[in-house]
C-alpha cells in the first residue's frame, strides 16, 4: 500500500471494499481481519519493486512510479508488474519545467543543460528521445549523439546533464542548480509559486492497481480486483429510479440506458412501467431533467454502497 499523496484516498477505497485491518503505530505492516492476506505500507517509488521483484503480490502506486521503475529496471521473464485497474485518483503530469521569466520555451532547448528531477530513469529516455529528434533533424550523426538504429544504443541522453534530487524539485532553477526540472504536477499551484511553467509532459499518470505478472494467488488477486472494481463503480454512478408511461419507454431506455440495460417492472397503474437504471454521478441532473420533459414521474436518486457489475 502506499504512503505520501495517495495514502488517504487508498486507504478509503479499502475500507469500501470491506477490507479490514488495523495499523498500528510506527508498523510497516498491518494483518488483514476478514482476508488471509497482509498490508505493507511503502512509500510509493518503492512498490514496483516490492511488487515486481519480491514476494508482494499486489500494489496501489502511481503509473508515473511504475514508468519510472521500468525505465531504471525493465521487466524480465522472472519479474515485472502487469497494471490490473485504473482507480482514477491521484491525477497528475509529470512535465518538463523552466523559469517564468526565462528565454527557454521549448523542452529542446534544455539539450546540453543542467536538468533536475527526481525520475532520472524517465527523463533521461525522454531527452534521448529529444536528441534523436535533433540528430534526425540535423540529417545524420553528429558527435555526442546515439545512433538510433545501433542495437548497442542506450536510452539515456548523453548531452543532457540529469541530476536526481530526492525533494523541493521546484526550487533547483531558482537556487541555481538548474536550467529546468522535470516534476509532477496536480494543481499546477506549486510550480506557479516557484515562478515556473510547463513547456512539455513527459507522462501523465493516475493510481493504478498493479500485480506481480508471475503471481501464484490469482484467485486473491481476482477477487481484491472485483471488491476494488465494485467500490470505484459506486463512487461514479447512482441508481435513477422513475415511472413512465409505456408508450415513452423506448425514448426514457435512450436517456438512461443503464450499464447494460435498464431494470423494467410493471405497475398496476394501467400502461405504466416502473425503471430502474445506473447513471453517471455528473451527468444526473441533466438526465432528470430530460425524464422530466418525457413525462417520467416520481424520480428518485439513490446512492450505491457497492456493486457488482459486468
Amino acid at each position: 500500500m502506499t504512503e505520501g499523496r495517495l495514502q488517504q484516498a487508498t486507504l478509503d477505497l479499502l475500507s469500501g471494499s470491506d477490507i479490514q485491518f488495523r495499523r498500528e503505530t510506527r508498523l510497516d505492516i498491518a494483518l488483514v481481519k476478514n482476508l488471509d492476506i497482509a498490508l505493507v505500507f511503502l512509500p510509493a517509488a518503492d512498490i514496483p519493486t516490492f511488487v515486481g521483484e519480491g514476494s508482494v503480490d499486489l500494489g496501489i502506486t502511481g503509473r508515473d512510479q511504475v514508468a519510472e521503475h521500468e525505465a531504471t529496471s525493465p521487466s524480465t521473464d522472472h519479474s515485472g508488474v502487469e497494471e490490473v485497474l485504473d482507480l482514477g485518483f491521484g491525477k497528475c503530469s509529470l512535465k518538463v519545467q523552466v523559469p517564468e521569466k526565462g528565454a527557454i520555451t521549448n523542452a529542446k532547448e534544455l539539450i546540453g543543460k543542467n536538468v533536475v528531477t527526481s525520475f532520472t530513469g524517465l527523463t533521461k529516455q525522454y531527452f534521448a528521445r529529444l536528441e534523436r529528434e535533433i540528430q534526425e533533424e540535423q540529417g545524420g550523426l553528429s558527435n555526442g549523439y546515439t545512433n538510433i538504429n545501433d542495437p548497442s544504443s542506450t536510452d539515456e541522453a548523453e548531452q543532457t546533464k540529469i541530476k536526481f534530487v530526492g525533494g523541493s524539485v521546484e526550487a533547483a532553477c531558482a537556487l541555481g542548480v538548474a536550467h529546468g526540472i522535470v516534476d509532477l504536477v496536480e494543481s499546477g499551484e506549486t510550480m506557479k509559486a516557484a515562478g515556473l511553467k510547463d513547456i512539455d509532459t513527459v507522462i501523465t499518470s493516475t493510481a493504478i492497481l498493479i500485480k506481480n505478472k508471475n503471481s501464484k494467488k490469482q484467485e486473491m488477486i481476482d477477487l481484491i480486483a472485483s471488491r476494488i472494481r465494485g467500490v470505484i463503480t459506486a463512487q461514479k454512478y447512482v441508481l435513477c429510479q422513475y415511472n413512465i408511461a409505456r408508450s415513452s419507454l423506448e425514448l426514457a431506455k435512450t436517456i438512461t440506458p443503464g450499464k447494460r440495460a435498464p431494470t423494467v417492472t410493471a405497475l398496476d397503474a394501467q400502461d405504466w412501467v416502473a425503471v430502474s437504471s445506473m447513471v453517471e454521478k455528473k451527468h444526473v441532473a441533466n438526465k432528470m431533467d430530460e425524464l422530466t420533459k418525457i413525462g417520467a414521474t416520481d424520480i428518485l436518486v439513490l446512492d450505491i454502497a457497492n456493486s457488482r457489475t459486468g
